[in-house]
C-alpha cells in the first residue's frame, strides 16, 4: 500500500515540476485573491466580544442595563504635582473637563466636584446647586467649603476626590450605540485631546485617563502593536533561522514567499469570512509565520540531504516530496484540527484565532506542495556533493543521540515518566487569575493609567447589585431604605472596598437638609411619603443630565448599589460576590434578593467558563488526531501510544507552570487545544519515519529508531526550535493573555522535542520488544 502511495505522490510531483510556472502563477493568484479580503478585516473593541451570547454573567449584566443607563464612561484623574486636590487650577482644570466632558461623543452625563449637586437648606427651602459654580474665582475660603462638602460627602470621598487630599476624578459617561467600529476611536481622540488641551493650561498637573471606553480602546491598540511590532521581527527571527539552518538563498527566499503567502491568505480569508480582530485573532499572523516554516523545513531538508548523496535537483525535489507528502499533511492536518477546536470556547475571539490560524496551515500545506517545489526547481540550488557533507555531521549527532537512547532505554523511560507523573502532580497548585486590567502591559497608556488612578485615587473594579423593593414607589419605603442602608454599610466594611455609591446616602442627606441641616438628622427618613416627597422635590431640582436615572429605574421600585474596590484576584471577586449575595439572602427579604454584575464579575468567572468549554473541545481534538494518527499509521496500537508524547508535553508544561508562577488566566485555558496540535508534528514525523524502516526493511525496534533519527532527527529539532522561537516572539505582545499563550506554547513544543526524543523510542521499544518482523510486511525497499 505505501508503494501504491509513493508512485502517486511521484506523478503528483512531476506534474508539478513539470508545469512549475503555471504552478507559481496559480499560487500567487490564488494568495492574492484571497489577501483581498484583508480590506474588509476590522478591529472589534468592546471588551463584549470576550463573552457568548448565552454567557449567564453577560446576560444578567444587560438586565441591569437594560434597566439603568449604561455604565461605559471615561474617568479623567488629576493630581497635582504639588498642593492638594482644593487648589484652585485643581478646581479650574476640573471645570474645564467637566464642560468639556460634555462635548465628547456619546456623553450622557458628567461627574464632578465641581458640578455635584450639593444640597442645603434655606429657612424651609430646599437648595440644589453646583458645588464649585465659578472656579476661577473662589477664594480661599470659598476652595475650603467646597473641600469640607467633598471631604464629608459619601458619594465623593474616595470616589471623586482621594481621602488623602491629593487626587481628584472627572467621570463622563458614555453611552455607546454600539452600531460602528469608529464609535471608542471617535471617543478616545476627543478625550484625548481635550486632556492634552487641559495639560497645555495647567502644567503643574498630571492627567490620565481610564475607565470602560479607554479599556476598549486598548484592545485595539494593543492588537495593532502587535501587527506592527510583532510581525516584523517574527520575520527577522525566520529570516536568520533559515539562513543558519538550510545556509541556501534560494531555500530561505523559497520559505519566506511560502509563510509570506500563507498569511496573507488567511488573514483575506479571514476578511472574507467577515471575522473581526481582536488581540487573540491579531495574534494569528504571528503564528502562521512560525507554523508554515516547519513544512518548507521538513522538504528542503531532505531535498538538500539527497542532492548532497548526489541526486540532481529535480530528483531531489521529487525525492523529498514522496518521503514528506504524508507526514506534512498529516501534521498539517492535526494541526488545524487543534487550532479549530478552539470554537468551542466560551470566548469568541478564540474561535477567531483558531480559525484563522486553521486557514493559514491548510494554505502553508498547499503552497508547501505546490509552490516551494516548483518555486526550487527554477532556482539556483548550490549543494556540493560531498562524503562530508554539513548533513553528515548532524546524522552523526543523531546516530550517537539513537544509540545513547537504545543503550539506556529502561532508565530513560522511568525516569521520564516519573518526571512527567511528579510534574503533574503539581498542576492542582495552579490557581487561576484574571484581572482584566493586566492583560495589558504598561506600554499600553491604559495600564499605567490605571495603575496610576488605584495608586493614587480608585480603582475601576466594580460589582453592581440591583436591589428590587416589590413594589412600584418601594425605594421610599423606610424598611427597604433600611435593610439597603444595612447592605451599604456591609459593603463599606469590606477590605476589598475603596467605595460604595448608594440612594441610601442622598436621603440621609435629604433629611437633614429638611431638617435645618441638622447633623443629628443625618439619618433615614421613617415615614415613607416624606421620603418619596424627599425624593420628588430633589429630581426636580436636579439638571439635565444629572438626574437619579443611573441609580434609580423608572417606576422606582429597584435601586442600583455600585461597589467600587481595589485591583483584586479573580477568586477574590467571586468570593466578594458570594458574600454579598449571601448577606441579601440572610438578612433581606426575598424581593430584596440580588446577584452582583458588572464586568469585573464578568472577566472573574471566563477563565473557569473556558476552561470547562474548552475540555470537550480538547478531548474531540485528542480523538480526532488519534484516530488520524491510527489511520495514517495503519496501526491502532502506535496510533493509542502516540497519546502519551501528545499529551505528556502539557503535563511538564503546566507542572512547571506552577512551581515558578503559580497563577495562570485566560491563556491557560486554550493552551492545551492550540499545542496539541504542534505537539502532534514531532511525533508525527518520527512515528513515520519508523514505521516506514519496519515495513520497508523489516527493521527491529533499535534499527528503526535509528533509522528515524538519521532521517528526521535534524528537521524536527531546526523546526522545533523555530517554532520555539516563533511562540518566544509572541511573548512580547502587549496584550499579556498573548504573551502567556506565548510562552506556554513554546514551552510546551521544546518538551514535545524532549520527550520524542527521549520516551518515545524506550516507550515503542518497550511495547514493541515481543513484535515480530515477519509481522511487518515489507512493501518496497527504502
Amino acid at each position: 500500500m505505501q508503494n501504491r502511495i509513493d508512485e502517486m505522490v511521484v506523478r503528483f510531483a512531476e506534474q508539478v515540476l513539470r508545469f512549475r510556472w503555471l504552478v507559481m502563477a496559480l499560487a500567487v493568484i490564488l494568495a492574492v485573491a484571497a489577501a483581498s479580503g484583508g480590506r474588509f478585516l476590522a478591529f472589534d473593541t468592546n471588551y463584549r466580544v470576550f463573552f457568548g451570547k448565552d454567557n449567564p454573567q453577560l446576560l444578567a449584566f444587560d438586565a441591569v442595563e437594560a434597566i439603568y443607563s449604561k455604565n461605559d464612561n471615561v474617568m479623567f484623574i488629576l493630581k497635582p504635582k504639588s498642593g492638594d486636590a482644593f487648589s484652585s487650577d485643581m478646581l479650574q482644570a476640573m471645570a474645564k473637563l467637566t464642560e468639556g466632558g460634555w462635548q465628547l461623543p456619546f456623553s450622557t452625563r458628567v461627574d464632578s466636584i465641581p458640578n455635584f449637586q450639593h444640597s442645603y437648606a434655606v429657612g424651609d427651602d430646599l437648595t440644589v446647586e453646583d458645588l464649585a459654580r465659578d472656579t476661577a474665582s473662589l477664594d480661599q475660603a470659598g476652595r475650603d467649603r467646597v473641600a469640607s462638602v467633598a471631604m464629608d460627602d459619601p458619594l465623593l470621598f474616595n470616589r471623586l476626590v482621594a481621602a488623602d487630599r491629593g487626587a481628584a476624578a472627572v467621570n463622563v459617561t458614555i453611552t455607546l450605540p454600539r452600531k460602528e467600529m469608529g464609535e471608542v476611536p471617535s471617543v478616545m481622540a476627543a478625550a484625548r485631546s481635550l486632556a492634552e488641551e487641559v495639560r497645555g493650561e495647567f502644567p503643574g498637573i498630571e492627567l490620565v485617563l481610564t475607565g470602560m471606553v479607554p479599556m476598549n480602546a486598548a484592545f485595539e491598540e494593543a492588537s495593532i502593536n502587535d501587527i506592527s511590532f510583532l510581525i516584523p521581527i517574527m520575520y527577522g527571527v525566520l529570516i536568520l533561522a533559515m539562513i543558519g539552518f538550510l545556509r541556501s538563498f534560494s531555500g530561505t527566499l523559497g520559505t519566506v514567499l511560502v509563510i509570506g503567502l500563507s498569511a496573507a491568505t488567511a488573514m483575506g480569508l479571514a476578511g472574507w469570512l467577515g471575522i473581526r480582530l481582536t488581540p487573540p485573532s491579531a495574534a494569528a499572523p504571528t503564528i502562521i509565520l512560525s507554523l508554515a516554516i516547519a513544512d518548507s523545513v521538513h522538504i528542503l531538508v531532505v531535498m538538500f540531504a539527497a542532492m548532497r548523496r548526489g541526486m540532481d535537483k529535480r530528483a531531489a525535489v521529487v525525492e523529498s516530496l514522496r518521503i514528506n507528502f504524508g507526514p506534512v499533511f498529516l501534521t498539517s492536518l492535526t494541526t488545524a484540527i487543534g487550532f479549530l477546536t478552539l470554537n468551542s470556547s466560551d470566548a469568541p475571539p478564540f474561535h477567531g484565532l483558531g480559525n484563522i490560524t486553521a486557514m493559514g496551515v491548510m494554505a502553508a500545506w498547499v503552497y508547501s506542495i505546490f509552490f516551494l517545489p516548483a518555486f526550487m526547481s527554477v532556482m539556483p540550488v548550490r549543494v556540493k556533493v560531498r562524503a562530508t557533507a554539513a548533513g553528515e555531521v548532524h546524522r552523526s549527532l543523531m546516530e550517537r543521540w539513537a544509540d545513547f537512547v537504545i543503550e539506556k532505554r529502561s532508565v530513560l523511560l522511568v525516569g521520564t515518566a516519573g518526571a512527567v507523573i511528579l510534574l503533574g502532580a503539581m498542576i492542582p497548585r495552579i490557581v487561576l487569575d484574571d484581572r482584566f486590567v493586566e492583560y495589558f502591559t504598561p506600554n499600553i497608556d491604559f495600564r499605567s493609567h490605571t495603575d496610576f488612578a488605584q495608586e493614587h485615587l480608585t480603582g475601576i473594579y466594580q460589582v453592581e447589585f440591583s436591589v428590587e423593593a416589590g413594589e412600584s414607589g418601594g425605594v421610599s419605603n423606610p424598611d427597604y431604605l433600611a435593610k439597603l442602608s444595612g447592605f451599604t454599610d456591609w459593603l463599606r466594611a469590606q477590605p476589598e472596598t475603596d467605595h460604595v455609591n448608594s440612594i441610601t446616602d442622598i436621603f440621609k442627606r435629604l433629611n437633614k437638609n429638611m431638617h435645618g441641616d441638622d447633623p443629628a438628622a443625618y439619618t433615614l427618613p421613617t415615614d415613607r411619603e416624606l421620603a418619596a416627597q424627599y425624593l420628588l422635590l430633589y429630581e426636580m431640582s436636579l439638571p439635565f443630565g444629572l438626574d437619579l436615572n443611573n441609580q434609580i429605574n423608572v417606576d422606582k421600585s429597584a435601586t442600583r448599589i455600585t461597589v467600587t474596590f481595589k485591583n483584586s484576584s479573580t477568586k477574590e471577586v467571586r468570593e466578594f460576590t458570594a458574600r454579598a449575595e449571601a448577606w441579601l439572602r440572610d438578612n433581606a427579604p426575598a424581593a430584596m434578593q440580588a446577584i452582583g454584575t458588572s464586568p469585573t464579575v464578568m472577566f472573574a468567572y471566563i477563565s473557569e467558563r473556558n476552561i470547562r468549554s474548552m475540555l470537550l473541545g480538547t478531548t474531540t481534538a485528542l480523538i480526532l488526531i488519534s484516530l488520524c494518527l491510527v489511520l495514517a499509521l495503519r496501526s491502532i496500537k502506535l496510533g493509542l501510544l502516540s497519546m502519551v508524547p501528545n499529551l505528556a508535553p502539557a503535563v511538564v508544561t503546566f507542572g512547571v507552570w506552577s512551581l515558578f508562577v503559580g497563577e495562570v488566566g485566560l491563556a491557560s485555558s486554550v493552551i492545551t487545544a492550540t499545542s496539541l496540535g504542534l505537539i502532534v508534528d514531532a511525533t508525527v514525523h518520527f512515528l513515520s519515519k519508523y514505521m516506514r524502516a519496519r515495513r520497508s526493511h523489516g527493521d527491529s525496534p533499535e534499527d528503526s529508531i535509528r533509522y528515524a533519527f538519521n532521517t528526521v532527527g535534524t528537521a524536527l529539532w531546526t523546526t522545533t526550535a523555530i517554532v520555539v522561537a516563533g511562540f518566544g516572539v509572541l511573548a512580547l505582545s502587549d496584550f499579556t493573555v498573548n504573551a502567556e499563550m506565548g510562552l506556554l506554547t513554546a514551552f510546551a513544543v521544546a518538551a514535545a522535542l524532549v520527550i520524542d526524543f527521549v520516551l518515545l523510542p524506550p516507550l515503542l521499544m518497550a511495547v514493541e520488544r515481543k513484535q515480530r518482523r515477519s509481522d511487518y510486511v515489507a512493501q518496497e525497499a527504502y
